[in-house]
């Protein structure tokens, strides 16, 4: 038998790696192609002045919630610091009424002490008239007997009239005392009123101020931009102190981290896939390189489209299609506008 040349030899094996090249040339290890995207946000500006800081490059990573730059809030802070000192003259105001209101309800209680009970204040007397009036009854027996002289009745008399005089006069100052009382209580309570409705109008100011504080507060707020989400900050828009308006965008980001590739799918696909699913994703870098993540199936369109020229289907010939999206998390290397691939 003869023997094959190393010429021979490498030709009969690189015909063999072409024959089985075409043979398996047919069969691929995916059922959908598409591009990777991710959830994009543009920031824009919330309030209108000079951007005097803006820490954000194109390519760098921002965690949510993160201040990366600060539109002039100097006119608001000023504005605020003014409400501050007006709620602190307010305070102290309300504080000198608060203070004047004891003062008078101490002084009413006072004025209110020093009324006197008319009945107690002559209920001596009048029990000095009741003796008195028994005595001269028993006297006065005596006096028909012949027992007493008659002097000695009308002297009980004289003691009797000098009680009741003196009971009058007693009545008549205490009821004048106690009506200069009474016009005291009243004065005090309107001043008490008075008071009242001047803590009245603080109160209400300082309402007012705390709604105009709490407005200044959240505008200054809205000067401060933040990274509404974690991820990559794809394009800048503006530059430090530069004058923005309400609404112009500043960057736009991304979250790279959790992103998905949209693949469509035929609708003899279709009937094998479902929302959940998982699949498998595999980026292309070209030159055979892949890369291989696990993948879910988060949505499926409800309307068929057209192919798009730069995508390749299971059966070529379909003209209808229908958009999916794989979620899959990303380890950095996955780019937006990548090609990739789906196996289900």
């Amino acid at each position: 038998m003869k023997q094959l040349t190393d010429m021979e030899r490498i030709l009969f094996l690189a015909a063999l790696a072409f024959v089985m090249a075409s043979c398996g040339g047919d069969r691929k290890d995916y059922d959908a192609t598409g591009t990777f995207e991710a959830t994009e946000v543009t920031v824009s500006a919330e309030s209108a002045g000079q951007l005097v800081t803006f820490n954000v490059t194109e390519g760098q990573q921002l965690k949510g919630g993160a201040t990366v730059g600060q539109i002039d809030a100097r006119q608001l802070v000023l504005k605020r610091d003014q409400l501050t000192t007006n709620n602190d003259q307010l305070r102290a105001t309300h504080g000198q009424l608060e203070a004047n209101r004891r003062q008078l309800a101490a002084n009413r209680e006072a004025t209110a002490s020093r009324r006197l009970d008319l009945t107690r204040q002559v209920a001596s007397i009048r029990q000095q008239i009741a003796n008195q009036q028994r005595e001269r009854q028993r006297f006065a027996e005596l006096l028909r007997d012949g027992a007493v002289a008659r002097k000695q009745v009308d002297d009980i008399d004289y003691q009797i009239q000098v009680l009741q005089k003196q009971l009058a006069a007693t009545e008549e100052q205490i009821a004048s005392q106690n009506a200069s009382l009474a016009e005291q209580d009243k004065g005090i309570a309107a001043q008490m009123e008075g008071i009242n409705a001047q803590q009245a109008g603080v109160n209400a100011q300082q309402a007012g101020i705390r709604s105009q504080r709490a407005q200044l507060d959240d505008q200054i707020a809205h000067t401060f931009v933040k990274s509404p989400i974690t991820g990559t900050v794809l394009e800048k828009y503006a530059e430090c102190g530069e004058f923005v308006p309400v609404g112009k965008p500043l960057f736009k980001m991304a979250d790279t981290g959790r992103m998905f590739i949209r693949a469509y799918l035929t609708s003899g696909q279709l009937k094998r896939v479902r929302i959940g699913q998982r699949v498998k994703v595999m980026a292309d870098y070209g030159d055979g390189q892949r890369k291989t993540y696990d993948g879910v199936v988060a949505w499926i369109s409800s309307r068929s489209e057209f192919t798009p020229k730069t995508i390749l289907t299971d059966d070529e010939r379909a003209d209808l299609v229908y958009a999916v999206k794989v979620q899959f998390r990303n380890d950095g290397y996955v780019k937006i506008g990548m090609y990739g691939e789906v196996k289900f």
